[in-house]
């Protein structure tokens, strides 16, 4: 489509930029090429009846909603009558019927499209989808990259997208070919000032370039490459090219390919190409020839449009409203989304612009020198507060919270963005947020009510601590079984101290087993856990004995670690490191 080998003439000017590049312009699409785009990438993976291809050109308008890009969706009109012959060749219509095409090309008037067809039924759905967001639609009269790069070259937008590598000769300056979302989302640039300047090929030279290469209104000059075709263009400069293509139609082409063999060229009245007929003193033998050269140049220099100042233009410059409810059917009818889907996609990225629209409009007032609080901006801020900051793919983000009227309660956007648009907002989150560390250092529970929680914690133990002495089987630090129901017996432990020692009471039941054994026993054994070899103050044999009618085991304590039993010891390091963990976890 387009201009023959054209993408590759122009591939050293090509540019790849960020996606971010597009906010705040307005740009034009060239809606047809988009709709084969995605339809070709989508079609080997489902029918056209799942409708993935509007699907991703609902994404692709979302992700430039988000960036505040006014869009303008343009069709294509009638066929004009100098494609006449090319559209049919791409139907595969019968060359006799090509050949009469090409012979009666200049009495034949454009010819409508059938808007009953397959792709006209897609671009109409491209259409409403777009006008639910918002996106007017200007219908072409008949190339719609004519129509994008006259509103180009008219300064009425900023750029266009378009594959069609024609509509640098239509006039257009600055051109997207092709657009990536997702993480490292760009845009493929061509601008018409880098082609000059690298390349030395204006406008004319690039219609010049239609006419021996071939495009979709001429077939080319048969034999001639890319290079060739190229350094004839330059040799003659693009001031120059068209006035001598007027005169001498193609013949010096001609000429400078075959310089040594002058007068050789030989003419096959049968050709149905454009190359050029020359006789032995170069000159044109059939004049209708010129008359075709004339064509092709006119139909590139003045192609049927709207005019930049026609109603219908205007028309379509005007901000459409975005229609929420509409946009639910639509997406419900097309892809089957439940409203709650539609507005988790959408929802975000209108409040995204929103957010665009406001920090645009202050920062064209702080270039007037109109410094305006934000609380007294006519327009108000869509941004209620932020909630945190986040990071998203490695860009510094924050998390906000939007007012009532967007129907969403927060989403993330580029910080620079919030930077730009409200930086009240960031101050007021750093002073809240430094408040609330400086009243959390403040409320934080003094040491009394910790040692009243640890007391707490203490008599549980101690509970724990005289159920293991008294041997019950529920516990697993048991050291021995004691087999006593009525003796009393307390066991008292400080878990204050970083070494609490174990202090356990003997009074009653040492005192009862002495009078029985005339053993002396202290009053307290004093046992530190913590120590690898736990020594005892006092020594206590150990003995068992009758009193009423009870069986007594007493744990025998002594200072000599061989005189003990393994599972004693194994018992004792259990509950030291027990101790140990309770200790750690409130120290």
């Amino acid at each position: 489509m387009g201009v023959k080998n054209l993408w590759d003439v122009l591939e050293q000017c090509k540019k790849t930029l960020p996606l971010h590049h597009l906010h705040n312009k307005r740009v034009c699409i060239d809606l047809s090429c988009w709709i084969v785009q995605l339809q070709n990438v989508n079609k080997s993976h489902c029918p056209i009846n799942n409708k993935l291809y509007l699907a991703s050109l609902f994404h692709r308008l979302r992700a430039l909603i988000a960036l505040n890009c006014s869009l303008i969706f343009v069709t294509d009109g009638s066929i004009p009558a100098i494609k006449l012959s090319t559209y049919r060749r791409r139907l595969n219509l019968r060359p006799e019927a090509q050949d009469g095409a090409n012979s009666h090309s200049q009495n034949l008037s454009s010819l409508k499209r059938n808007m009953g067809s397959e792709f006209s039924c897609m671009i109409k759905e491209a259409k409403l989808l777009g006008l639910a967001l918002g996106i007017p639609c200007l219908d072409g009269i008949e190339e719609a990259e004519a129509q994008c790069a006259l509103l180009n070259l008219e300064s009425l937008c900023d750029g266009c997208f378009s594959s069609d590598s024609d509509i640098f000769l239509f006039g257009a300056r600055t051109v997207y070919r092709d657009i990536c979302l997702g993480e490292g989302g760009h845009v493929v640039c061509y601008e018409m000032d880098d082609i000059k300047r690298k390349l030395g090929f204006g406008r004319n030279s690039l219609i010049s370039l239609a006419l021996l290469l071939g495009s979709d209104y001429t077939q080319g000059v048969r034999g001639l490459g890319l290079e060739a075709a190229c350094h004839i263009v330059k040799s003659v400069g693009d001031n120059d090219i068209l006035r001598k293509i007027a005169s001498e139609g193609l013949s010096f082409t001609r000429k400078k390919k075959n310089s040594k063999k002058q007068g050789q060229a030989k003419c096959n009245d049968k050709e149905t190409t454009l190359s050029c007929k020359v006789n032995m003193n170069g000159g044109i033998q059939n004049s209708q020839t010129d008359d075709q050269y004339l064509r092709v140049v006119e139909a590139y220099m003045n192609p049927k449009c709207h005019s930049a100042d026609s109603d219908v233009v205007h028309r379509a410059l005007v901000q459409r409203p975005f229609q929420h409810e509409q946009l639910q059917r639509l997406c419900s009818r097309f892809f089957e989304w439940p409203p709650e889907k539609t507005d988790e996609y959408i929802l975000p990225k209108i409040a995204e612009r929103d957010l665009r629209r406001f920090a645009y409009l202050r920062s064209t007032s702080s270039q007037l020198d109109v410094n305006i609080p934000m609380k007294e901006v006519p327009v108000k801020c869509p941004v209620s507060a932020i909630i945190k900051r986040r990071k998203v793919h490695g860009r510094e983000c924050f998390e906000v919270l939007w007012e009532e009227l967007y129907r969403i309660k927060s989403s993330v956007v580029p910080s620079d963005l919030v930077e730009s648009a409200c930086p009240e907002k960031i101050r007021e989150f750093d002073d809240k947020r430094a408040l609330e560390k400086k009243n959390q250092r403040k409320s934080r529970p003094k040491k009394s009510g910790k040692q009243c929680s640890l007391t707490e914690i203490d008599q549980k133990l101690q509970h724990l601590l005289l159920d293991i002495e008294l041997g019950s089987e529920s516990s697993p630090m048991a050291s021995r079984e004691v087999i006593s129901d009525q003796m009393p017996t307390a066991t008292e432990v400080n878990f204050m101290n970083r070494d609490p020692p174990i202090i356990l009471d003997s009074d009653c039941r040492a005192a009862m087993l002495c009078q029985e054994t005339d053993i002396t026993a202290p009053k307290h054994e004093v046992i530190d856990l913590l120590s690898p070899s736990p020594q005892v103050q006092s020594r206590v044999v150990s003995r068992c004995t009758q009193m009423n009618d009870q069986h007594i085991t007493i744990i025998d304590l002594s200072e000599s670690e061989n005189e003990r039993s393994p599972e004693h010891v194994r018992k004792a390091r259990e509950l030291r490191l027990f101790l140990a963990s309770i200790r750690d976890d409130f120290n």
